[in-house]
């Protein structure tokens, strides 16, 4: 057990966390209800800076969710909530570009990435 706290402890310090502690952390919204959770962070290769966040709602227990990228600049760690903070309400997700596989969703498709940054007003990086 104290060799899995030390693991955990090595995956985050103060300023910095892995990647596979950040997926499945709770993303809460303007009225500090639960909209979802990250399903996975999308990384610029060149820069290796976090672009997006693939926020995932809906469903039941994993399945028929639906998937939203976030930029990620639209999302603030809350150390009270234990998770994501943004200012997006459940009704804004309900409008927002999403896809509910891997395969529906273009990455390399900048006009699908910039009307996610346009969608939440948050400049491209």
């Amino acid at each position: 057990m104290a060799m899995q706290a030390r693991e955990t402890e090595a995956r985050e310090t103060s300023s910095l966390i892995g990647s596979d502690k950040v997926e499945g952390t709770a993303v809460y919204g303007a009225n500090d209800a639960k909209i979802g959770s990250i399903e996975r962070v999308m990384i610029d290769k060149v820069s290796g800076r976090v672009s997006y966040a693939v926020l995932s709602f809906g469903g039941f227990l994993g399945i028929g969710n639906d998937h939203y990228p976030l930029p990620w600049q639209s999302l603030k760690y809350d150390t009270n909530l234990g998770g994501y903070r943004t200012g997006i309400t459940e009704t804004q997700l309900k409008g927002a570009p999403k896809y509910s596989n891997d395969n529906a969703w273009n990455w390399n498709d900048p006009a699908r990435t910039r009307a996610v940054n346009d969608y939440y007003g948050v400049p491209m990086p």
